[in-house]
């Protein structure tokens, strides 16, 4: 199947690949535009050529995108199903995630209902991260192909409460406004996002006036299960956590060539090296505390110089630190389940999946006390949280490094003790699946009122 859609000032041709999954049609578009300007794969290069750099078609993509999502359930003849055969037809619900797909509300109303099509469907839109809006220069609003009564929906002037930077058109403002709904990866999130204009990013006025709702995010449940495992040689559950976990921390620790100790404590990083995760905090906290009695693994990729600050871990404190600054599935894996600790020092954090990943696996979570942390972490019950940190990336605050410090301290003061074996057994006792979210979800997508949902 082959649709036309017009993008920027050419009509472009847009295929579509189809599999049916775990109960679920899966459609990925297929057109030049999204491979990695070089021969070869896309790799992880979905936004940009690296880390921090965006693609200069960016808006030419996602408005593909866009346009391509919204034909699909009309065009698919998708017969994968026992149940079902056919296109989906006109009576559906969209859920856009974050800017790239935010012109969906808009193309929804401008080329279909305008036209007496999709006129009972409606869309949600999800906020995963604020900090990412699609921010572009307003004289490229044209390039969207949408009627000048939208151009206000997409103005902006970042800076409204510092210095002015100059007009803008922005994407996650026109989906907030335009979208039937707009929902984040958890509560205390939403609540973060319409509290200030840091934590909001510039957004906490428009979505003070839309409102917004809060619903965790659920963890693959079979990727990451402890007794099934495929990367970790100790397989384990609530029963046999306690006899499991020091043998996994020994294999951890040879395997990145740490002294081979099971008594001494050993912390987990696991994440993305830059600043919304806090990985330049945590490395000025590890030059306080490393002094205890205690070992650390990082791993993570990001940004050069956060990548060589751990890197120089281990040259620092070769017996006591090891930097990973590669993308290594099995030793993610083996860091979840041998560590007993992992420490999340975020700035900010949407929902977060290490915390969950690390109670599911009986590693207890050192962490901020922001967005789906607070949610998720119970303090003294499945974790350690460790307040606030300073939202401003631009900066580490001493005042964060001294509350990873001392509640790095709090936490090893507890290790070995009858009541870091009940905190280990709590997190594994945690319902972390998609249940409970998916059933939250379907009640939201239910209250939209589309034609059909019952």
């Amino acid at each position: 199947v082959a649709v036309e859609v017009k993008v920027g000032d050419s009509i472009e041709i847009v295929r579509f690949f189809h599999c049916y999954k775990r109960g679920v049609d899966r459609v990925f578009v297929d057109h030049p535009i999204f491979l990695e300007k070089v021969w070869g794969k896309t790799g992880s290069k979905i936004y940009g050529p690296k880390a921090g750099q965006d693609y200069l078609d960016n808006e030419l993509r996602f408005s593909l995108l866009c346009q391509a999502a919204l034909e699909a359930p009309r065009v698919l003849n998708l017969n994968c199903s026992k149940y079902f055969s056919g296109p989906y037809g006109e009576d559906v619900l969209f859920i856009a995630n974050d800017w790239h797909t935010a012109l969906i509300p808009c193309y929804l109303k401008s080329m279909y209902q305008s036209r007496g099509i999709y006129v009972n469907a409606k869309v949600a839109l999800c906020i995963h991260n604020i900090a990412y809006q699609g921010r572009f220069a307003f004289s490229d609003f044209p390039l969207l192909n949408l009627p000048d009564e939208y151009r206000g929906s997409f103005d902006f002037i970042d800076g409204y409460e510092k210095p002015v930077k100059g007009r803008k058109i922005n994407w996650m403002k026109a989906g907030i406004l335009e979208s039937h709904r707009v929902v984040t990866v958890s509560p205390y999130y939403a609540q973060e996002l319409v509290s200030t204009v840091d934590k909001g990013v510039e957004l906490d006025n428009i979505l003070r006036k839309t409102s917004i709702t809060g619903i965790v995010n659920g963890m693959d449940t079979q990727e990451w299960n402890p007794a099934t495992d495929k990367y970790t040689d100790v397989k384990y559950d609530i029963t046999t956590v306690m006899d499991a976990k020091p043998l996994l921390k020994e294999a951890l620790q040879a395997a990145v060539g740490l002294p081979v100790d099971r008594k001494i404590p050993l912390i987990g990083f696991i994440g993305r090296l830059e600043e919304q995760k806090g990985s330049d905090i945590l490395v000025a906290a590890i030059h306080k505390f490393i002094g205890l009695d205690v070992q650390i693994v990082v791993l993570g990729t990001g940004k050069k110089e956060f990548e060589q600050e751990i890197e120089q871990l281990e040259v620092l404190y070769p017996d006591k630190a090891k930097g990973v600054a590669k993308f290594n599935v099995p030793l993610a894996h083996m860091i979840t389940a041998g560590a007993d600790f992992m420490l999340i020092p975020s700035r900010f954090e949407p929902c977060g999946l290490i915390q969950l990943h690390a109670m599911r696996y009986g590693t207890v979570p050192i962490c901020a006390s922001t967005g789906g942390l607070v949610d998720t972490v119970k303090e003294g019950y499945t974790g350690f949280h460790m307040g606030a940190f300073n939202v401003e990336c631009d900066v580490v605050d001493p005042d964060d490094v001294l509350k990873i410090v001392t509640t790095v301290a709090r936490a090893l003061a507890v290790y070995g003790t009858l009541a870091f074996a009940e905190m280990i057994k709590n997190c594994m006792s945690e319902e972390l699946s998609w249940k409970e979210p998916a059933k939250k979800w379907e009640t939201l997508l239910l209250g939209l009122g589309a034609a059909g949902s019952e």
